[in-house]
């Protein structure tokens, strides 16, 4: 992608940022995040790391118990495109991305891509209220005990920043990476990307 590209993607992200927190002025979380207050969360700007396909790393092993109870390893994952996404309840960009992820996910649905939620701080019950709330329908893994999911990112790119979605290749290896809301344009972008890589 070129640098202008990339310009044209972060201004784009930052307008559609705008917008988005204009229509929450009765979400006291989001009015936080307006105000600068970081306190709830570590902020990321948006700012996206591509990785090239001779840079990566080894894939990332990782494994989890989801908030159904359900244990999951990053074997299933194998084979798929699979959107990581790093989350808490609370967080206001979170609470803000909520919907393009979901909307993401459907989209991409017919490509075999798969998304994967982490859940940093919460327990099953503030999952579930969240995901009805925003319509998710993927998993997330209840990271909050453990913290084995942070453990297995960080050995890699670490995340650094709620929220913060990685988007790893058929072979688990790491492609992208977003730290802060992600713009949905800019998670089409890197998405499509990795999909169209040649598999194997």
């Amino acid at each position: 992608m070129s640098v202008r590209r990339r310009t044209l993607l972060a201004a784009a992200g930052s307008a559609l940022a705008a917008v988005a927190l204009s229509g929450c002025t009765q979400d006291p979380l989001a009015a936080e995040f307006r105000a600068g207050d970081n306190k709830r969360y570590i902020a990321g700007d948006g700012t996206f790391t591509e990785v090239p396909l001779a840079d990566r790393a080894d894939p990332v092993d990782f494994s989890g118990t989801l908030a159904d109870g359900t244990d999951i390893t990053s074997a299933e994952y194998r084979g798929s495109v699979t959107v990581v996404n790093f989350w808490y309840a609370e967080c206001p960009p979170c609470r803000l991305e909520a919907k393009d992820l979901q909307a993401a996910s459907e989209e991409h649905a017919a490509d075999g891509v798969k998304f994967l939620g982490v859940n940093t701080r919460d327990q099953a019950p503030n999952v579930d209220s969240f995901d009805s709330t925003y319509g998710i329908t993927y998993p997330s893994v209840l990271d909050v005990e453990d913290t084995r999911m942070q453990l297995a990112f960080a050995g890699t790119i670490a995340p650094n920043a709620v929220p913060a979605t990685i988007v790893l290749d058929r072979q688990g290896r790491v492609a992208s990476r977003v730290l802060g809301q992600i713009d949905p344009g800019v998670l089409r972008t890197l998405v499509s990307d990795t999909v169209a890589e040649p598999a194997g």
